[in-house]
């Protein structure tokens, strides 16, 4: 699988372990930056390049993951691009009601998400491994309903 990945001050720290573990995991990783720590830089600058590669290429085989303090910028921004689906992860939730409650799952079956973003202040190393490593061996469901919801998200236009 091809794997954009893009991150701002907030996310560097720990690009470079994600970068490692994609690869070790057999990843193609292609690195949108930031390739130097600079505390004054936007997310959005990183968030746009990962998201612009995404929507000129959505194939199954490719995915972004974008890497920000909180994933809530980096997430509204991604999803202004055609063909992304964005999602925020920031941590499991204490209270699940089942299985389907984790967002990490949710997010691939049901939602088809190309794009992760993680929220890092909210995640150590291991747990966002774990997550990206469980969120790119999740295929979509390929449900009828969840087909129809994705191709009228798609169809919107402002």
């Amino acid at each position: 699988m091809t794997i954009y990945v893009g991150s701002d001050h907030a996310g560097y720290g720990l690009k470079d372990a994600l970068v490692d573990f994609l690869k070790r995991q057999g990843h193609e990783v292609i690195d949108k930056g930031a390739f130097n720590y600079n505390e004054a830089d936007d997310y959005t600058d990183f968030t746009v390049l990962v998201a612009q590669a995404i929507s000129k290429d959505p194939r199954k085989t490719t995915r972004g993951i974008i890497l920000g303090a909180t994933g809530q910028g980096e997430t509204i921004a991604a999803n202004r691009f055609p063909n992304v689906r964005a999602v925020t992860y920031y941590g499991k939730a204490e209270f699940v009601v089942n299985d389907e409650s984790d967002i990490i799952s949710r997010s691939r079956n049901h939602y088809d998400a190309n794009v992760l973003a993680l929220g890092v202040r909210y995640l150590t190393e291991d747990s966002m491994l774990n997550a990206v490593k469980d969120w790119l061996s999740i295929s979509f469901d390929g449900e009828e309903k969840f087909i129809r919801r994705i191709t009228k998200i798609d169809a919107i236009k402002t």
